[in-house]
């Protein structure tokens, strides 16, 4: 397959390039490096920089590299607290920026898209969450996921185009190698914040609200390492380029793990003080996936657990600090 990934400098679409290296598919990245790195990019792929808000740029890429099969989407903003201070930007570059892309591959006659879309879609979720549940988000980030997943829709019926939307549950971990993984200035994410914690790039891990409705009172998430999401995708753009039909596909272990958990399991790696506070706006009690659907239609399963995830991010993170 020939490949366009869009956010392809990123954390997740790094990974994605990789696994599709690895598979022998020829990959154009195109990216803005607003939060990616050139370093993060495969030499074996091609690297474009620009904006998915320039429709301009979007068509010469388009000309330049004409026969692609499939575009995968990694290019959103993707931090809920900072959704809710700044919803513009937000409904911007996640719907406006999808908007235009779609707009440039109905001209250029790509017909196939997979979006990287989100648990937060499924709002303040009860247990396990199924792709046909309702949608309710409840903070910026998770609407304008959700109102992307709709444009796709329309958009794709109206131009006999296809999609494969992934719905992410809480990815984490680093690629096998090292040479790959999550190194933002600013984490936000629980995994490599509790490892910051515990290799002293930060004081403590804080641990926001241990009043909801679970078990030990913090939140419960479903952790899914990188390669095992990224792979996943490899899977699901076949599958769309070999005439699969279009559908909604959670991404996600099965299996939840409270914030407290993790931290415990962070603690075996060594000393790792956490302060408990208050709770973020914007943050459901609990979200797991039900990955039964990519079991089945994709073949997809997991390879590694909540151990291996954490294990891969402290091994990365360490590289970091040389």
């Amino acid at each position: 397959m020939k490949v366009l990934v869009v956010g392809g400098a990123g954390y997740i679409g790094s990974h994605a390039v990789l696994e599709l290296i690895k598979e022998k598919h020829d990959v154009i990245v195109f990216d803005n490096l607003s939060s990616g790195f050139k370093d993060m990019v495969s030499e074996q792929a091609t690297l474009v920089i620009g904006d998915i808000r320039d429709k301009n740029a979007l068509n010469t890429l388009f000309k330049t590299y004409p026969g692609i099969d499939i575009v995968m989407h990694f290019a959103a903003k993707i931090v809920v607290p900072e959704s809710v201070v700044e919803p513009l930007e937000y409904y911007s570059n996640n719907v406006e920026g999808v908007r235009i892309l779609l707009d440039a591959m109905q001209e250029n006659n790509v017909k196939n898209i997979v979006f990287s879309s989100t648990a937060a879609v499924y709002g303040e979720a009860s247990g396990v969450c199924f792709e046909d549940d309702a949608t309710k988000p409840i903070n910026p980030y998770g609407e304008t996921k959700l109102a992307t997943e709709n444009m796709i829709r329309w958009v794709t019926q109206a131009h006999g185009m296809n999609y494969l939307i992934f719905r992410y549950f809480n990815v984490a971990g680093a690629d096998s190698s090292l040479k790959i993984g999550l190194k933002k200035d600013q984490l936000t994410h629980l995994i490599p914040v509790a490892i910051q914690a515990l290799i002293g790039v930060r004081d403590k891990l804080m641990i926001y609200g241990n009043d909801y409705d679970t078990d030990d009172g913090t939140c419960v998430r479903d952790y899914i390492h990188v390669s095992d999401l990224a792979y996943a995708h490899v899977l699901g753009a076949t599958y769309l380029v070999n005439g699969g039909a279009s559908t909604t596909i959670n991404l996600g272990s099965n299996q939840g793990y409270s914030v407290l958990e993790v931290a415990k399991t962070v603690q075996q790696l060594g000393n790792m003080t956490y302060e408990i506070t208050e709770r973020r706006p914007g943050d459901p009690a609990k979200l797991i996936a039900s990955n039964e659907k990519a079991q089945t239609l994709l073949k997809w399963q997991p390879k590694y657990g909540l151990k291996d995830i954490i294990k891969s991010d402290f091994e990365f993170r360490k590289t970091l600090k040389k």
